[in-house]
């Protein structure tokens, strides 16, 4: 299989603040029912980035946060790792995994981001909501890096996106739920 065509250049301090995600790979990390998924990217003086990871199931929020980092600082290309502590309401194992953006638009509003292995996927955009010509657009850029986008599961957003600290949370439950397959 080729290898990936990752954007080169990625203006880190563009690329912070709030992502919706518009569609996934499911992944055993989430819970199946979530909705209003989103993650929260902020630059660090040290050049790390915090990320904060937000989903809601049933009205509760579910969240972890972890940090993102160069996976080679000398490269140019838009390749990160992220570190999770889990389980996230006891955070003693560290989980790296690879954080690739594979497309950016010149405005910095849509992305397509994926990992080496091709397991995961992550379709995001800074409205909840995304135009179905570009979400095309994006299946099609995935579809040519070797993706299966038939895996592909657009993620709910209804309305309004409920704010992090008006929600109740889980207390980790989710985390749990998701090792389940709940």
């Amino acid at each position: 299989m080729a290898a990936m065509k990752v954007v080169r250049n990625l203006d880190l301090e563009r690329y912070m603040g709030r992502w919706y995600e518009i569609a996934c790979f499911p992944s055993r990390f989430q819970p199946k029912d979530g909705a209003n998924t989103r993650a929260t990217y902020t630059l660090g003086p040290d050049g790390a980035v915090k990320v904060l990871n937000e989903t809601w199931t049933d009205g509760r929020r579910g969240h972890i946060e972890g940090t993102a980092f160069r996976a080679d600082p000398a490269s140019d290309e838009a390749k990160l790792k992220v570190r999770f502590y889990v389980p996230p309401f006891l955070p003693v194992f560290p989980v790296i995994g690879d954080y690739w953006v594979l497309h950016i638009d010149d405005a910095y509003q849509y992305a397509l981001v994926g990992q080496p292995s091709r397991n995961y996927l992550w379709i995001l955009c800074r409205q909840p909501q995304m135009d179905e010509g570009m979400y095309k657009e994006l299946v099609e850029r995935a579809k040519e890096e070797g993706y299966d986008v038939s895996k592909l599961r657009k993620t709910p957003h209804p309305e309004p996106t409920p704010e992090s600290q008006d929600a109740p949370k889980d207390g980790g439950l989710w985390w749990i739920k998701s090792l389940f397959g709940k």
